[in-house]
């Protein structure tokens, strides 16, 4: 179940000022010994500290394949690659200074498999809550002319 929030645009520069846009509310982040415990609790041979050395070089290696100029594709996951933050151009290619030219390098991922877009979209169920509370709200019935937030 994901948990929403409507929040207003308020830059008046937007196209889009004025109107309301759903926000997922993430309750919590769990890191990688979270992960490890999570995943040694389903019906596995292998210890919450074994999974954890195997994701934690998992982690490692794909930063060093990835500062290789490599990418990485987890089947159902993402495809990992970096991305170059662009600061402006150059008006030729011998004036171009990396400097000067470039802000960064960010680390991009694409979802593959399950977890692509129309797949999530058919899977995820949403339900409004308050930003204070995180209380469940009631959702409209469709079948009385309301729309339904669940399965968009």
């Amino acid at each position: 179940m994901i948990l929403y929030v409507l929040k207003q645009n308020k830059n008046e520069d937007s196209k889009a000022y004025g109107k309301y846009f759903a926000f997922p509310v993430i309750e919590e982040t769990i890191n990688l010994d979270g992960l490890a415990d999570h995943m040694s609790n389903h019906n596995t041979p292998y210890s919450k500290g074994a999974i954890k050395g195997m994701l934690t070089d998992m982690v490692s290696c794909i930063k060093e394949l990835l500062l290789e100029g490599k990418n990485v594709k987890i089947a159902d996951l993402a495809i990992f690659s970096l991305g170059i933050k662009n600061n402006g151009g150059s008006d030729n290619a011998d004036e171009f200074n990396v400097t000067k030219h470039i802000k960064g390098v960010r680390l991009r991922a694409r979802a593959t498999g399950d977890l692509i877009a129309k797949n999530l979209k058919l899977e995820a169920s949403l339900k409004k809550a308050t930003a204070t509370t995180k209380t469940i709200l009631p959702q409209p019935n469709p079948s009385n002319g309301g729309s339904s937030t669940q399965n968009p």
